[in-house]
């Protein structure tokens, strides 16, 4: 091995440094230290890209772009002044020159073109087959580890096979069946589609169009769909009349195989129960003797994609992929924006190439926890539409509705082929009052209505308490609740009334876990005394003081709320599931209740299922969790802490995930809501490049 260039060596102990400092992970700088022992004679800027590129990938970012990385570091780094000086003075001027330097290290493959439509996948290397793949990928400006540019390369190439053909041209679409029953499953007037007034129209024309009628339109000429909007836009009710459409339209001698899933467990009960519902109310409507399959029957149960792909204990690898792809021919996805790269790249490598997917999810809302913003970049143009000619006259034969000009690509031809496949859903039926107009005030970044509708709301379905700031105002608002709002005594009063039949512990036990459904406290952060650990704690303790939970506690008690945090199949419990911890009720011959063991009981679609505490390794507590962890969930009364201090993740995203969890009351712990406002200016932001690369360049 050679000497070491001393600038390297200067570099590596900077690193270290920042490492100390809580700057950067252990894991970021093994990763330079690797770069320098594959290769000792590498610059110290390619090293140093290295770091922070892993570092940025921790951080939920696919790559960076060199040209950017100063501001990119500003804005999403927390690094303090004296540390940010020192790092800014390792920062090239130029990277565009400096990355010159590093042209024919084995380190990087420089300029991968990675998009290969036909082979429905990548081709992510530049470096020959003989030698292993380089760790680093550069691509038009951007630095990406290796995997995310092959995940990322994969999905661009899956995508854009999937949108590029009309699926019509194989499996030819009846038009005026599909008006007949686009037209029955969309009457003018139905409750969740109510008739607009003429002013409404006038004042706003977009109100005159059904949205959802025209998704399912759009729908049938693609393999690959994405429906994105609000809360009570009807996402999950347009799947279910999808649903209906294809199977109607479907001409084989068996029903579609139809599948539903979504990242969590909660996600994909409630989408169950959605589809349910809604299938339950078209029932009667439909001459189901008239066809050789019925077209509301029910689908399979709905699954966590963990479970759908078939995840493997200790093991990334998933049962299914192309070799062995899942037997499904339309999977309805919901919560879509919590799908993080990996997943999204897995998911389409097991999605058989002549099956349908529907993504369902709200652009808006917080992107995935583990790195990328898919549906983020896939909803890119979905504010402006960009359809084609084609899509719009499809749109007026199909469904009878005419586009407005602002929602059309122009006529130069050059409309984008994904946004003929994207749907957005503008038009909210259930979520409205003050928590609507709040969301909305946020979602659009108006600072000063966020602020107005927390003064001058009368309300009650939103409110803003500074005092519960503090940690014993805290605890007894999450007791005790607020005028019109709920808190967690109902449930666990219920706790102890503990039935002395034990045929009636199911039901007891499906109200005590209904109950906890009514409040939840949601934070920004996980550590500090506005975290999820430490309110966790005193939320237990003020329990424990108003007699509710027993005095004296272990790691397990009775009435302990968990999260699982690790999918395990094997149980059939995955990331996301929230439980109670209970006694199960005594047997014949043994000493009563009390000689059972713990269980941690789940309730999905109303069916009770439970997993003794002795098998459960990865739970935390969750009478509070952290905004992201919310996602898929919604509860009747939302209570967010904030923390004293501004951080980064307190971001415009954030508020209206946390908002739109609230059904019927929100409540704001902040001290100032001069931090709200700071935040509602905060856009999420996430380097990637999926958005080029899915227009081919």
């Amino acid at each position: 091995m050679s000497a070491q260039h001393p600038t390297t060596t200067a570099l590596l102990d900077a690193l270290q440094r920042w490492r100390r400092a809580g700057q950067l992970r252990a894991l970021d700088v093994a990763f330079a230290q690797l770069l320098h022992e594959l290769h000792p004679e590498a610059p110290a800027s390619l090293l140093l890209a290295g770091a922070l590129t892993a570092q940025m990938e921790g951080r939920g970012h696919d790559c960076i772009e060199l040209a950017k990385w100063t501001k990119t570091l500003a804005e999403t780094s927390a690094w303090p002044a004296a540390s940010a000086r020192e790092l800014a003075a390792w920062l090239p001027a130029d990277w565009a020159a400096e990355s010159k330097a590093w042209a024919g290290s084995p380190l990087i493959a420089m300029e991968a073109s990675g998009v290969d439509d036909d082979a429905g996948g990548a081709s992510p290397s530049a470096t020959s087959t003989s030698a292993p793949p380089s760790p680093l990928v550069l691509h038009r400006g951007r630095l990406y580890l290796r995997r995310y540019w092959n995940w990322e390369s994969r999905v661009a190439a899956q995508v854009r096979a999937r949108t590029r053909d009309d699926i019509a041209a194989d499996t030819p679409i009846d038009a005026a069946e599909a008006r007949r029953w686009l037209d029955r499953l969309f009457p003018p007037t139905t409750p969740s589609s109510p008739a607009i007034s003429r002013k409404q129209a006038e004042t706003d024309p977009d109100t005159a169009i059904d949205w959802q009628k025209l998704a399912c339109a759009l729908a049938l000429h693609g393999r690959f769909t994405v429906i994105t909007g609000g809360p009570g836009t009807g996402k999950t009710y347009t799947a279910a009349r999808l649903l209906v459409l294809l199977q109607a339209l479907h001409r084989g001698a068996h029903p579609l195989r139809v599948a539903l899933a979504a990242p969590t467990g909660k996600a994909a009960a409630r989408l169950r129960q959605a589809i349910d519902a809604a299938l339950a109310a078209l029932r009667p409507t439909i001459e189901r003797d008239l066809f050789a399959h019925d077209p509301t029957a029910a689908p399979g149960p709905a699954r966590t994609l963990h479970a759908l792909l078939g995840a493997r204990a200790s093991t990334r690898r998933l049962r299914h992929d192309a070799s062995q792809p899942l037997e499904v021919d339309v999977l309805f996805v919901d919560e879509a924006s919590m799908v993080h790269l990996e997943m999204m790249d897995a998911l389409l490598d097991a999605l058989p190439r002549g099956a349908r997917l529907v993504l369902l999810g709200d652009k808006d809302q917080l992107a995935s926890v583990e790195a990328g913003a898919v549906l983020g970049d896939l909803c890119a143009g979905a504010e402006a539409g960009g359809y084609s000619a084609a899509t719009r006259e499809r749109a007026r034969a199909l469904a009878g509705i005419t586009l407005p000009a602002r929602y059309l690509a122009g006529d130069d031809g050059g409309a984008d082929a994904l946004a003929q496949h994207v749907a957005m859903l503008r038009t909210s039926h259930r979520f409205g009052g003050a928590i609507g107009a709040l969301a909305a005030a946020v979602n659009r970044g108006d600072a000063a209505g966020v602020v107005k509708q927390f003064s001058t709301s009368t309300d009650e379905a939103v409110a803003h308490d500074a005092a519960a700031h503090e940690p014993a105002a805290l605890r007894t608002l999450a007791v005790e609740g607020r005028p019109g709002a709920a808190g967690y005594r109902a449930c666990f009063e219920r706790l102890r009334a503990r039935p002395a039949n034990a045929d009636a512990f199911a039901e007891w036990a499906r109200a005590v876990l209904t109950d906890f459904d009514r409040l939840r406290v949601l934070c920004a952060v996980r550590a500090g005394p506005h975290g999820v650990h430490e309110v966790n704690g005193a939320i237990e303790q003020a329990l424990a003081d108003a007699r509710l939970l027993p005095a004296r506690r272990g790691e397990w008690y009775e009435g302990r709320p968990v999260m699982v945090t690790r999918n395990d199949a094997a149980l059939g419990v995955f990331n996301g599931d929230i439980g109670i911890t209970l006694r199960p009720p005594g047997v014949p011959g043994a000493q009563g209740a009390a000689a059972q063991p713990l269980r941690v009981y789940f309730l999905e679609a109303g069916a009770l299922r439970s997993v003794s505490t002795s098998r459960l390794a990865d739970v935390e507590t969750a009478f509070a969790l952290t905004v992201h962890k919310s996602q898929g969930s919604e509860f009747e009364h939302v209570l967010l802490v904030l923390p004293d201090d501004d951080v980064p993740v307190l971001t415009r995203e954030l508020l209206y995930t946390a908002i739109t969890r609230a059904r019927s009351a929100f409540t704001l712990a902040a001290a100032d809501l001069a931090l709200v406002q700071r935040a509602v200016q905060r856009l999420t932001w996430r380097s990637s490049g999926l958005r080029e690369l899915l227009g081919g360049r």
